[in-house]
C-alpha cells in the first residue's frame, strides 16, 4: 500500500500583517453622511410647506404695520408741531400787557368800521364796495390796535418773502402809497397854511372894518 506524502502547513509569522483584516473585528457601522450623495433628495412635507407659508405671511404683516405705524407717528408728530406753531404765532401776535392794548373791543371797534363803509359804499360800484370798507377796516385797525396791527403786517411780510412776485408787488404798491401820502400831506398842508393866511387876511379886514366903524 503506497503511503501518502507528508503535507507541511506553512508556519505562522510572529508579527501579523495590522493592514490586514482581521476575521474576528467588528465590522464598522456605515456612516450616514457617505450616504448623502446616493440619498434621494429631500422633499418637504405639507406641514412644512403650510408652516412657510405662516412664517411669510407673518413677515409680511409684520413688515406693513411697522411701515403703517411709522407713518402714523410721522403725522402726529407733523401735526403736533403744525399746532406748536400756530398757537405761539398766535401768541406773538398779542399786544404785551404793558402796552395797554385791548383786543376785545378794539377788534369789534374794527368790524363796525368796516361794516359802515360797506354801507356808504352800498350803491357804488363793485371796485368802491370792495376796496373802501377793507380800507377803512385797515386804518382802523392801525389807529385803535397799532401794535397787533403791526405784528400781523410783519407776519403777512413773512409769508411774503416765499413768494417774490407778491413781496415785489407789495413793495410797489407801498411805495406808491407812500409817495402819494406824502403828497397828499404836503399838498394839505399847503391848503391848510393859504387858509390859515386868508383867515388871517380876512381877519385883519374885519378889524380894520370895525376899527374904521368906531
Amino acid at each position: 500500500m503506497a503511503s501518502r506524502p507528508f503535507l507541511r502547513r506553512p508556519k505562522k509569522p510572529i508579527y501579523d500583517d495590522l493592514s490586514a483584516p482581521s476575521p474576528l473585528a467588528p465590522k464598522r457601522k456605515p456612516d450616514p453622511a457617505d450616504d448623502d450623495d446616493s440619498s434621494p433628495p429631500y422633499s418637504p412635507t405639507p406641514t412644512d410647506r403650510l408652516a412657510g407659508q405662516i412664517r411669510r405671511a407673518r413677515l409680511f404683516l409684520h413688515a406693513h404695520t411697522a411701515t403703517a405705524e411709522d407713518r402714523v407717528n410721522d403725522m402726529m408728530t407733523s401735526f403736533l408741531d403744525l399746532e406748536t406753531s400756530f398757537t405761539s404765532t398766535v401768541a406773538s401776535l398779542a399786544p404785551p400787557k404793558e402796552s395797554g392794548e385791548k383786543l376785545l373791543p378794539g377788534v369789534i371797534y374794527v368790524l363796525v368800521s368796516a361794516m359802515a363803509g360797506s354801507i356808504v359804499t352800498r350803491n357804488r360800484g363793485l371796485l368802491l364796495r370792495t376796496t373802501v370798507p377793507v380800507a377803512i377796516g385797515i386804518g382802523a385797525s392801525w389807529a385803535l390796535l397799532p401794535l397787533t396791527t403791526r405784528n400781523v403786517a410783519d407776519l403777512a411780510w413773512q409769508y411774503e418773502q416765499k413768494v417774490p412776485v407778491i413781496s415785489n408787488n407789495h413793495l410797489r404798491i407801498r411805495g406808491f402809497t407812500e409817495e402819494g401820502w406824502r403828497i397828499v400831506k404836503s399838498r394839505s398842508q399847503g391848503a391848510y397854511e393859504a387858509a390859515g393866511g386868508t383867515l388871517q387876511g380876512g381877519r385883519r379886514v374885519v378889524e380894520d372894518w370895525v376899527k374904521e366903524g368906531k
